[in-house]
């Protein structure tokens, strides 16, 4: 997927947003940035998107998104809950109608914990549910560049889902 792909699909999902008036908050870790990126790339985003948190460390993931500590503890930050509250977290904080969560390992070297490069989380927050998809991408080639772009394709997917409910 090249930079001119996500950016047809962020054109997509920013226009459906825009069509149901609804406001947009992503929180990202793993992809440093690139999905917001991607979005404020839109011609007209900004009547939609009212921000978002890099949280690369546990103590912003707490801090600004309220990830529990309980939760990083058990289940590390590398996780589905971890991503869940991601996505609940920045969408509170930044009083939007739907929230995003980005968590993995991109790679090419671990985190030094037993889960995989290539391991990444996706959460969306919208209304009352959360729908979290898990990549467990193998790339060989430009492992954290094909990763962190794997997870903005597959954050703009389920967005573009989210209507389809």
């Amino acid at each position: 997927m090249c930079e001119t792909e996500l950016l047809k699909k962020a054109t997509q999902v920013i226009n459906k947003i825009k069509a149901e008036g609804h406001t947009l908050a992503l929180a990202e870790s793993c992809t440093g940035g690139w999905l917001s990126k991607i979005v404020t790339d839109v011609s007209g985003a900004s009547a939609v998107y009212k921000g978002g948190i890099c949280s690369y460390s546990n103590e912003v993931k707490m801090s600004l998104l309220g990830v529990k500590e309980e939760t990083l503890a058990q289940h590390g930050a590398v996780s589905e809950q971890t991503a869940r509250q991601m996505a609940e977290g920045v969408k509170k904080a930044l009083n939007t109608d739907i929230g995003v969560g980005i968590t993995g390992i991109a790679g090419p070297t671990s985190d030094n914990t037993s889960k995989p490069v290539g391991l990444i989380y996706v959460a969306v927050a919208y209304r009352d549910s959360i729908t979290v998809t898990e990549l467990r991408n193998t790339f060989t080639d430009n492992v954290r560049t094909n990763n962190r772009t794997s997870a903005v394709d597959t954050a703009l997917n389920l967005l573009g889902d989210i209507y389809e409910r």
